[in-house]
């Protein structure tokens, strides 16, 4: 009997493996995709529809234009995984049975129980978040004035916060529109943890467009006007977007499977294997074993290099074939400030940090390439203008 191989998510885990998996399989296993949305988003430029919401027609990309005709595809939100029944259950669909099963269904945002927080602010986890975001800001420009200009406050200054206030600047530029914009972050820097000369260019950049940054304390509380930071630090607002962390989805929290508690994500090893050996995970979904205290970075660049290695052990567990073990290699961070870029030990360049036209193409092509690979060169050089 064919084996059926199930993959969980279209993000960049799931839509990499699925190309992989099925050029390693070719026609050996039947294969099923199930995604909530019908496109796989090429997530690391969604803030652009922040500011131009038409951009969205180049980084949503139908499924059907990433898949074999031979895999089948299901849109609906997975609600439950049966690791004993082998069994996904959807939310509007029949359930879904499997033999081997890829966890890549990303994560939602983490809010750390802060009063106030996931009631009121506005989060960037997808299409329709960017979008609402663009609406927000539009609809409070309209209602402000250059005596009482709107007040955005995006909280978490990681690349997502980052990104966010540079698209706002350039909306509020582009429309010459009365808006304020705050970046608060409770550690010291923006983009904490990293290279401080990167950390130095990045707040150059984002001071240059008149971001107001406030590093050093944190979100306390949120009501539907206000936001208090530390212990005596107030700032009113009209749009309030959070990008302050991430923790796994749901459906994952009560799951059978070896997983952070706290946050919901499943333990998968250097394989993606789990403690089940017929279900693996990757992306967010996973905390991936790596060399060291760490495992691999929730980021773009750690779920694309990794699809490749799961399509090809998915493919290898179905034939009883040993498995590779995976190992992130960091190629380098690049993060744009609107129209402006930053890149920071991009390998094989000797310029450790950098900025200018360089960056913006760099940043650019990272995209473009992502799209031509999981689709081909016609759409990545559509969307080349909009990156």
């Amino acid at each position: 009997m064919t084996e059926n191989v199930v993959v969980l998510g279209a993000g960049y885990a799931g839509a990499g493996t699925i190309k992989s998996l099925e050029d390693e399989l070719d026609g050996e296993a039947d294969v099923t995709w199930i995604s909530d949305t019908d496109y796989h988003l090429v997530l690391h430029e969604s803030h652009r529809c922040i500011r131009d919401p038409s951009v969205q027609e180049k980084i949503a990309i139908p499924v059907h234009e990433i898949k074999q005709p031979s895999t089948s595809f299901i849109q609906d939100e997975v609600v439950d995984i049966d690791t004993e029944a082998r069994e996904v259950e959807l939310a509007d669909s029949e359930s879904v049975d499997y033999d081997y099963l890829l966890v890549a269904l990303g994560s939602q945002t983490a809010f750390f129980g802060i009063e106030g927080l996931e009631e009121y602010a506005l989060t960037l986890k997808g299409l329709d978040d960017a979008l609402e975001i663009h609406d927000a800001i539009q609809s409070a420009a309209r209602e402000a004035s250059t005596n009482d200009p709107a007040q955005v406050v995006i909280g978490g200054a990681g690349l997502s916060g980052i990104q966010t206030a540079g698209e706002v600047a350039e909306f509020r530029d582009e429309h010459n529109a009365p808006i304020d914009i705050h970046l608060v972050e409770g550690l010291d820097q923006v983009l904490p943890n990293s290279d401080p000369e990167l950390q130095g260019a990045l707040r150059k950049r984002l001071e240059e467009r008149d971001v107001n940054i406030k590093c050093g304390e944190f979100i306390g509380e949120v009501d539907e006007e206000t936001v208090y930071i530390g212990d005596e630090d107030e700032l009113d607002y009209d749009v309030l977007v959070w990008t302050g962390g991430i923790t796994g989805r749901d459906c994952v929290a009560d799951v059978d499977l070896d997983k952070d508690e706290r946050n919901h994500r499943i333990h998968a090893e250097g394989t993606f294997q789990t403690d089940d050996e017929r279900v693996f995970a990757i992306g967010d979904s996973a905390l991936i074993d790596q060399p060291g205290d760490q495992p691999a970075p929730p980021t773009a660049q750690a779920a694309w290099q990794a699809a490749e290695v799961a399509g090809e052990n998915l493919a290898r567990a179905v034939r009883g074939q040993p498995l590779t073990t995976w190992t992130h290699k960091d190629k380098g961070t690049v993060v744009s400030v609107g129209e402006k870029a930053v890149a920071h030990d991009v390998m094989n360049i000797p310029v450790e940090t950098f900025g200018g036209l360089p960056a913006k193409v760099l940043k650019k092509g990272i995209a473009a390439r992502w799209i031509a690979d999981v689709t081909g060169v016609g759409r990545a050089a559509k969307a080349w203008p909009d990156m």
